[in-house]
């Protein structure tokens, strides 16, 4: 074989042990941040209801003594409506995140763990199966985001408790 050939195998074979990770990109976020604060884009989902009504096609008959010759025709009519049009938003992010801190992602994995939401290897690896688990947390709070935001980390104790390296 040849060295540049080998050199090949053996970087795709060090590659296959690899857990995919998925790195935290840097926002440089509103307009109106404070300094020194982090922030992602997130999308808060639409909100839409549906609304089935009957209407009424034609009126019942009835003759001149006031019997029913035949009923009022009715037909279903189901709409969409849009009560809240998805947008997508800046949102707050502990700097720890950001900085990619291994010791504050195994936190945020061991948070998540222990709600029933990952059920992976807490290596301190913001991966892909971090985060679904950290979408899937805050969907249930109206935002869709595998980005932790600040309030999530309240919400599972990580920032409250002094943990986001501010």
């Amino acid at each position: 074989m040849t060295r540049p050939f080998l050199f090949l195998l053996l970087a795709g074979l060090a590659a296959c042990g690899q857990p995919v990770t998925e790195p935290v990109t840097r926002m440089l976020g509103p307009l109106d941040a404070a300094p020194g604060s982090c922030h992602a884009r997130g999308v808060t989902p639409a909100i839409l209801e549906t609304v089935t009504q009957q209407v009424q096609e034609a009126p019942e008959v009835r003759d001149a003594y006031g019997t029913l010759i035949e009923p009022a025709r009715f037909r279903t009519l189901t709409t969409t409506q849009i009560v809240r049009p998805r947008a997508e938003r800046w949102f707050e992010t502990p700097c720890a995140l950001r900085r990619g801190d291994p010791e504050f992602v195994r936190q945020i994995q061991r948070a998540l763990a222990v709600r029933g939401l990952y059920d992976g290897p807490v290596h301190g690896l913001y991966d892909v199966p971090t985060r679904a688990a950290v979408r899937s947390f805050q969907q249930e709070r109206g935002l869709e985001s595998g980005t932790l935001s600040t309030d999530a980390a309240k919400a599972l104790g990580l920032v409250a408790l002094g943990r986001d390296g501010v």
